[in-house]
């Protein structure tokens, strides 16, 4: 099997300006932040953002990296809404596709699938489809010809997620609770790139959980980086809880410019490597 192994870095440097780019995770829990903190230090810019989102998609628009975040909520779970996410619609900087949580699902899944769409009933009735006109409905070709929403497919150029442990191959496995449709969001990218807390031997995924927890396929996959505490400071069970102090911090960095351009210098603009043991040493 190929040796899929790479830096944070490295993954970073295969996006472009313009992607169209999902983030695995669900609001402030298993994020691949690593990817997201080195996407922040680099130039990209113009990045459409598809996500079940958390501090990826907050960070990314107070950076001033986004054009549109397409997204079911953003959320820091314990933090019910996402403060630079929440500054930047109020200011209108981004572009937004909101969607019903199951939609989302659907679009993701067309995708994967190559199909234009997938119908709905989640939608009916409301501003989602009627204030939005991206999303269309459709007259069923049965004997019923009910209405149902089309939810279109999302297609992504890039897929990141972080896994609990993977192999060099590019095989992934999660521990947790939840695989928060990881697995769909590789397969509706044309790339995806996985980190996860621990690399091990491909045999050594039995140990660690059921084969159920195996979810992201090498054939998926085309790098993979191994980033203990990666996620921080969102959870990633069983490895670590949320780090509720840091994120409180984090959400005071949206009182002003000032605030932020300070957490940015603090903690964003530093090497993974510095961010880590300055995190250690908390």
């Amino acid at each position: 099997m190929p040796d899929k192994r790479m830096t944070v870095d490295e993954m970073v440097g295969e996006l472009r300006d313009g992607m169209t780019i999902g983030i695995g995770g669900w609001g402030s829990r298993r994020k691949p932040m690593a990817v997201v903190r080195a996407m922040l230090r680099s130039a990209l810019t113009d990045l459409t953002i598809v996500s079940y989102g958390g501090p990826d998609v907050g960070m990314l628009c107070a950076a001033g990296k986004v054009r549109k975040v397409v997204f079911a909520f953003v959320s820091l779970d314990s933090i019910a809404l996402e403060p630079h996410f929440r500054i930047a619609r109020q200011n209108g900087t981004v572009d937004s596709l909101e969607v019903d949580e199951g939609m989302l699902l659907l679009g993701l899944q067309a995708a994967a699938w190559r199909v234009p769409f997938l119908p709905t009933r989640a939608g009916l009735g409301s501003d989602v489809v009627e204030k939005q006109a991206e999303i269309r409905t459709v007259t069923s070709p049965y004997d019923d010809g009910e209405t149902l929403v089309a939810m279109p497919a999302l297609p992504l150029d890039v897929a990141l997620v972080h896994q609990n442990r993977a192999d060099a191959a590019g095989n992934a496995q999660f521990l947790g609770p939840d695989l928060y449709f990881d697995d769909l969001m590789c397969q509706a990218a044309t790339r995806s790139f996985v980190t996860c807390e621990r690399l091990v031997d491909t045999e050594d995924f039995a140990a660690a959980g059921s084969h159920h927890t195996q979810r992201i396929s090498r054939l998926w996959t085309d790098g993979v980086a191994e980033t203990p505490n990666g996620a921080h400071f969102t959870s990633c069970v069983p490895d670590y809880e949320r780090d509720e102090e840091f994120q409180q911090e984090y959400a005071a960095s949206a009182a002003s410019p000032e605030a932020w351009q300070r957490w940015r210098t603090d903690w964003v603009d530093l090497s993974e490597a510095d961010y880590q043991r300055k995190v250690a040493a908390r």
